[in-house]
């Protein structure tokens, strides 16, 4: 393995100041500011369409931007060139020479420029990935998750200031992209750099980076840690993208102590103010799906938590590590709950009768949509609908 941070000779910090980019009809880019400090590993994550590939191909300089400026290590590159910027890419499809050996495509690049040493420092690149046996290979001899390291060590050897990740792992399955996200990782802390990864996969935003973005229509909706954004979500969009919720649309009351009290169609629920973005008017009341627990019995009132109910099961998912109920609740709609299999499969049958609650401290509130009659939403989210859950049925 290459001796840590030997590939960090020029790790800089990414700037970008109030950038615009806007097509024929089409903003793709809106007035974005954003910092990706020197050495970390940070997400944009959104759906297709959001701008985040485009903001990639900004920082590449594929694209100009309309307006703005983007600084790297205190530079402005906004003019220049995509061969003059410190930066590489690495892409979804690798892009690897098929007629040379891996250790050639690593040299590649030292070689055109005329760096000394080339080979000995491909071989380096490829120890760091750990592919030094393959380095004669040809990349059709290599699985999918081995030429993507490949394209990594290719990338690494140029030792970037940025090394940007275009949706990387997007043609690999399932196993192997989980694989290779804790590899990403690694490598990223071993060699220092600066990573700026783009992907629509929430898993795998959360899984890898230090700081995530979620973007959408061209802007940042929320930043933060993936704990921070999972747990504590700012927009409807945010609660709803990066992982799943229910959304409950309520009037705010009064308050209790250090609560907020909200008046659904399905009864009166609380929220500490704290994690509340508006505490006055209409508000969505907000509970991951794994917060939630499914009574088959009428709960006793307690303080601290919150009941809905009563209501039924109207479909039951098993999924191995947990199973999905959809409870219809007069007032509330359809509530998904997440139960972890700890003792077998489902434990309820469609059609029981049960009620649902939830500490009040896991809940949060947004603000309300501008239409009236907003109904609970329960959307799941790509990439983490089979996610591991810690709700509990009794």
């Amino acid at each position: 393995m290459a001796t840590p941070g030997s590939f960090a000779e020029r790790g800089a910090d990414l700037r970008l100041d109030q950038i615009t980019k806007s097509f024929p009809g089409h903003t793709a880019v809106d007035s974005l500011d954003l910092t990706v400090p020197a050495g970390s590993f940070f997400a944009l994550l959104g759906p297709s369409g959001c701008g985040k590939t485009t903001t990639l191909r900004l920082v590449a300089g594929l694209e100009e931007p309309t307006s703005g400026t983007i600084t790297l290590g205190g530079k402005d590159v906004t003019d220049t060139k995509p061969y003059q910027r410190p930066v590489n890419t690495v892409f979804q499809n690798y892009a690897l020479f098929p007629h040379m050996s891996v250790v050639d495509n690593v040299a590649f690049g030292l070689k055109r420029r005329r760096i000394a040493d080339p080979m000995t420092k491909a071989m380096e690149a490829l120890r760091l990935v750990e592919l030094e046996g393959s380095a004669s290979k040809r990349p059709a001899q290599l699985s999918g998750g081995m030429q993507q390291r490949v394209a990594l060590a290719r990338a690494i050897v140029n030792r970037p200031a940025l090394l940007l990740l275009d949706e990387p792992l997007g043609a690999l399955d399932l196993k192997l992209r989980h694989q290779m996200q804790l590899e990403l990782k690694s490598i990223q802390a071993e060699v220092g750099l600066t990573f700026l990864h783009v992907t629509h996969d929430q898993e795998e935003a959360m899984t890898m980076a230090d700081t995530v973005a979620v973007m959408n229509g061209g802007r940042i909706e929320q930043m933060g840690s993936p704990q921070e954004l999972y747990e504590l979500p700012r927009t409807a969009f945010v609660a709803n993208f990066l992982g799943q919720s229910n959304l409950l649309d309520g009037e705010v009351t009064g308050t209790d102590g250090d609560l907020l009290v909200v008046r659904t169609d399905a009864g009166s629920l609380a929220v500490p103010t704290a994690r509340a973005v508006t505490t006055t008017g209409r508000v969505l009341v907000g509970v991951r799906p794994e917060k939630l627990k499914v009574r088959t019995a009428e709960p006793t009132p307690e303080a601290g938590r919150n009941i809905l109910g009563p209501g039924h099961v109207v479909d039951v998912s098993f999924s191995g590590v947990s199973t999905q109920y959809l409870v219809e609740v007069p007032g509330a709609g359809r509530v998904a709950v997440f139960a972890q299999n700890s003792k077998g499969g489902p434990r309820v049958a469609r059609g029981t009768e049960v009620w649902l609650t939830w500490g009040v401290d896991h809940g949060f509130g947004l603000e309300a949509p501008p239409a009236s009659g907003a109904t609970p939403t329960t959307q799941p989210a790509p990439g983490l609908q089979s996610a591991p859950t810690v709700g509990a049925v009794a």
